[in-house]
């Protein structure tokens, strides 16, 4: 009788992504993170979960962006 093995895990593949923040901004950022007992990258993570988590395979159509969103002088 044949002994089973695990398959090995596949690697997760990280990409890294940055943006800058002011010198006030990051010092707003790392007050709050230092209140709330968390870190930043877990903070910034925490927010953008919806974005990061929902829309991996399609968006919904509303979510689209249309040519004319306002159409203030249209009669």
């Amino acid at each position: 009788m044949p002994v089973k093995r695990k398959r090995k895990a596949r690697k997760t593949i990280y990409k890294i992504i940055d943006f800058k923040l002011s010198a006030r901004q990051k010092k707003s950022l790392r007050n709050y993170c230092k209140a709330r007992k968390t870190t930043p990258t877990k903070l910034i993570k925490k927010m953008i979960a919806p974005f990061i988590n929902n829309y991996a395979d399609s968006v919904p159509e509303e979510l689209y962006n249309t040519a004319n969103q306002l159409d203030l002088f249209e009669e």
